[in-house]
């Protein structure tokens, strides 16, 4: 058997295909509802607040990233996934309940921890058992289940809203959320030495907030996923002004795309650079945004798609790689939570500002994407900066 074989057989384990399609379950279960959660919104008479549907989502998310990477860090990586896992089971069943907006927002902060929570378990997981030079690869494929539920998610679920109705996607989504955990049931807890669960690990000091080692991803992190923001928000408006009867086809397209670069994306980075292939990342999420924004017929959206699916693909499991380099083994977990905390800011923001700035008129639909492409392209400058003064850097 040679070496680069004895690599592979220890990298990919039974216990990463198992956190592979427990992530695929995951995030097909949350995120097969969001294209029908604007109509849903409107039919409640919220039809102006669509922008708060993703930003409340993230904001509590967003909350949730300390004390889901404390825990991660004392308590185990497995716990912290199955609690938001069982947050969306618990969540699907209630969704049908709803009857006025403030409930509905409500549903929509407390959805919000599941994803707070269980990425975060997932991504240290993941850089826990493989090793340092297959870690971009590695969590490139981790992402392609991921992706792979984001994709098939909003399509099954505006499918099944088409052929039943609304509460029957609700009610899938809680089967798909439960299957995740099951999955995770037999696995073995990475972390050395898990401690019993304590209130005190409740208890937030302000230097378990945020790991200022890993500052240059979250600055390319929120600039980027800004892009994503917008996408979640108004793609929903912009299919049914194209007349697209499943507004889960963009979201299809994009995260296809995405799946067909994330290895080879990950692979690049680990031989290449971080940098280099988040340069080429953020030009693509600007292409996408110049494109999206531009499109008058369904052929024109889906190749914006396509190229926001590629930046994409490429963008999220080279930063995570990144983050893992930065980190120490002792705080990743808080690491990974303060990244996912710049990914939820610059998603809140995005799906803000984008609310804000589209209000419901189709005439503002390119401005509207135009403005993601704005932030990637700053993304890309401080990229450059970063890489053209990294040589004078002490080693």
């Amino acid at each position: 058997m040679t070496q680069a074989t004895i690599a592979k057989t220890r990298t990919y384990t039974l216990q990463f295909w198992l956190l592979c399609l427990s992530s695929y379950l995951f995030f097909a279960s949350f995120n097969m509802i969001i294209p029908e959660l604007p109509d849903y919104l409107t039919a409640l008479g919220g039809e102006e607040y669509k922008g708060l549907i993703i930003s409340l989502f993230t904001l509590t998310a967003m909350i949730s990233r300390p004390f889901s990477g404390k825990l991660t860090d004392k308590v185990g990586r497995i716990p912290v996934m199955i609690i938001g896992a069982a947050v969306c089971f618990i969540l699907g069943f209630a969704y049908p309940l709803v009857t006025t907006v403030a409930a509905f927002f409500l549903l929509r902060l407390v959805h919000g921890f599941s994803t707070g929570f269980k990425p975060t378990g997932t991504v240290a997981y993941v850089a826990d058992i493989v090793p340092y030079h297959r870690r971009g690869e590695a969590l490139g494929i981790a992402g392609v289940f991921g992706t792979m539920g984001m994709a098939s998610g909003p399509a099954i679920g505006s499918q099944i809203k088409l052929w039943f109705s609304m509460d029957v996607m609700f009610y899938t989504s809680s089967a798909l959320a439960i299957l995740s955990i099951l999955v995770l049931i037999g696995m073995e807890e990475t972390l050395k030495k898990p401690e019993k669960f304590r209130l005190s690990h409740l208890r937030i000091n302000k230097n378990e907030v945020f790991d200022p080692s890993v500052l240059a991803p979250c600055v390319v992190m929120a600039l980027t996923v800004f892009s994503f923001g917008i996408v979640l928000t108004i793609v929903p408006d912009l299919s049914t002004h194209l007349g697209i009867r499943n507004k889960g086809v963009y979201f299809t397209v994009f995260t296809v795309a995405s799946l067909a670069v994330r290895i080879f994306a990950g692979k690049a980075s680990d031989k290449h650079g971080r940098e280099r292939v988040l340069m080429i990342a953020t030009l693509l999420y600007a292409a996408g945004m110049l494109v999206t924004g531009a499109a008058y017929n369904v052929t024109t959206l889906l190749i914006g798609a396509v190229l926001f699916g590629l930046g994409t693909g490429m963008n999220s499991p080279t930063i995570f790689a990144w983050t893992a380099d930065l980190s120490e083994e002792r705080n990743r977990g808080k690491a990974m939570a303060t990244v996912f905390i710049a990914l939820e800011l610059g998603i809140m923001l995005g799906a803000l500002i984008s609310g804000w700035v589209y209000g419901n008129e189709a005439d503002n639909f390119p401005i509207t994407f135009w403005t993601g492409a704005f932030f990637a392209l700053i993304a890309f400058t401080f990229l450059l900066v970063k890489l053209v003064k990294k040589p004078t850097q002490k080693t």
